[in-house]
């Protein structure tokens, strides 16, 4: 890694770029936070400036993220639905606002707004009657959402008033109101389904289903904010969302004018701290010119707007020191990397580890032990490597090798071109794998068995469990030999052992524990299997 060339560093950095914008846009299982896929982002372009000769017209650099999916049909935007630029610190927006008035002369006015952690749409309009929604796809063309964006209260299906354009786009973010999140989370877990991570990846798959009448179950709402509108009928931004406001639009009411930078800068201090009062989340505040001549004047670059920029909230985060690393064996055998660091504070707890996810995010980070590196904790809950401080650092310090055998039962471990994860293939004999499995058999969307992962533990060191099946074996006396075990405790291991036979199939599926067999295809199998059953049934008695 001591040695990594520009052009080999420019590489790794496109590849793992197209990644994350693939998991962010089109699977909506984003593995790294926006802060750090835009400094990944700012490292290729400062690396593609310094070495042009290495040029590529296809390079993450080059493009807008996209959302478009299979299964809808795509159209076009009339006018393109740009991204904005992006920043996390006050000096940066400090020269924002010195690039506009070396342009500019005239006083400046701009509209601060919150930037919505949802998901963008553009809902198009003709003689005051939703005619189109599209999501924002690569920003000029996007897929056609209409009949799920019908079901949306917040959305005027027809305008009032008679003032409104003939024609015309708005622009908006369909969200998720965090309460109403929760408590579609409970109800998913309660029937048996698995909680969605965060209200952004509710909402995103939630638009992109097939059937509208799942998605008129869902609580989704909407914030329209920006009035794409070809005829010059209004002068300033503010005053188009006014009237958008009187059509019959819930335009939002933290929108506010200011006539200065500091003002600014005192909106945002504001949601800064305020913003766990909203009732959906945000992840940074928008600043824009508020008059549509400057707009018109400043004009865009190739991906965004030169009138306009997004100040992003950066996740608390704290610098700690890369003590050692280990490795970890899951169920399925993959092998995951974990910091051991120095203690430190963070979010309220201790942190002592972080994951390193795999050898891929070791290499990019460009990790060394005895390194400084920034942790945070990635959608509040677990801690993360998000980068590292290489200044003084000394370049004897090791780097970090990944492992070539198994840990636990020193198998050599094999990894998949298509896949990042190494894996130990020895299913039949590597203890972490084994009692993995058996701990996911018994787990409560699965066959629901009340054994804690210690219990799990100490029936595989004492040989009585190897198998999820040898839990069936299992009987009082059994368990009345181990430390720990008392009648009581070990009576009602065993009940619960046979409760669990009368599992629904699908649990049952998705309790074996096999790859790619979670909760959603087990139920599906389920169906099809049955199906099959009656067809056989039909077939039989004809």
């Amino acid at each position: 890694m001591n040695s990594v060339s520009p052009k080999e560093r420019i590489e790794l950095l496109r590849e793992q770029l197209h990644k994350h914008n693939y998991l962010y846009y089109v699977k909506t299982q984003p593995e790294i936070n926006d802060f750090q896929f835009d400094i990944l982002l700012q490292e290729l372009e400062e690396l593609e400036k310094r070495h042009p000769e290495f040029n590529d017209e296809n390079s993450p650099t080059k493009r807008v993220g996209s959302d478009i999916s299979t299964g809808f049909e795509q159209f076009e935007h009339a006018i393109p639905m740009l991204s904005l630029g992006n920043t996390y610190s006050e000096e940066e927006l400090r020269d924002f606002d010195l690039r506009i008035k070396k342009s500019i002369s005239e006083p400046i006015e701009y509209v601060c707004e919150l930037k919505y952690d949802g998901v963008a749409i553009s809902l198009s309009y003709e003689n005051g009657k939703l005619v189109r929604a599209l999501t924002r796809g690569d920003g000029v063309v996007g897929d056609e959402v209409t009949n799920n964006i019908r079901t949306i209260r917040s959305i005027p299906l027809q305008l009032f008033g008679k003032h409104y354009p003939s024609k015309f786009e708005i622009r908006g973010e369909v969200l998720m109101p965090v309460v109403e999140f929760k408590k579609m989370n409970e109800a998913r877990l309660k029937g048996g389904e698995s909680a969605f991570a965060n209200p952004r990846n509710a909402t995103a798959g939630t638009l992109k289903m097939q059937d509208p009448s799942i998605v008129a179950r869902r609580p989704l709402d909407c914030y329209l904010y920006a009035a794409a509108i070809e005829e010059n009928i209004f002068d300033t931004h503010y005053e188009s969302l006014q009237a958008c406001a009187e059509w019959g639009f819930r335009v939002p009411p933290y929108s506010k004018l200011v006539q200065s930078l500091e003002e600014v800068f005192e909106f945002i201090k504001h949601w800064a701290k305020h913003r766990e009062e909203l009732p959906f989340e945000i992840d940074g505040i928008v600043v824009k010119i508020n008059s549509f001549k400057l707009q018109r004047i400043l004009g865009f670059t190739a991906k965004t707007p030169r009138w306009a920029i997004a100040y992003k909230f950066k996740a608390e985060q704290v610098v700690s020191r890369l003590l050692s690393v280990d490795f970890q064996v899951g169920r399925t055998g993959a092998v995951t990397p974990v910091a051991n660091l120095e203690p430190v504070q963070l979010a309220g707890t201790t942190v002592k580890r972080a994951s390193l996810h795999n050898e891929e995010q070791i290499n990019l980070h460009g990790l060394r032990l005895n390194d400084r590196v920034f942790v945070e904790k990635g959608g509040d809950i677990i801690p993360k490597i998000i980068g590292v401080d290489i200044s003084g650092r000394d370049e004897d310090r090791p780097d970090i090798t990944f492992i070539t055998h198994c840990p636990e039962c020193s198998t050599l471990l094999i990894k998949k071109d298509e896949e990042a994860a190494h894996y130990c293939p020895n299913t039949t004999g590597c203890p972490p794998q084994i009692k993995g499995r058996i701990e996911h058999f018994i787990s409560r969307k699965a066959m629901n068995i009340n054994a804690a992962e210690a219990t799990i533990d100490q029936l595989f060191s004492a040989g009585l469990v190897y198998t999820p099946a040898d839990l069936y074996d299992l009987s009082v006396d059994n368990l009345l030999i181990l430390d720990r075990f008392a009648e009581k405790s070990s009576v009602n291991l065993v009940e619960s052992i046979r409760e669990s036979t009368k599992t629904p199939f699908p649990r049952v599926l998705y309790a074996l524990g096999i790859r790619y067999v979670g909760e959603t295809v087990a139920k599906n199998w389920h169906l099809i299997l049955n199906l099959w059953m009656l067809f056989s049934k039909h077939r039989w008695k004809h």
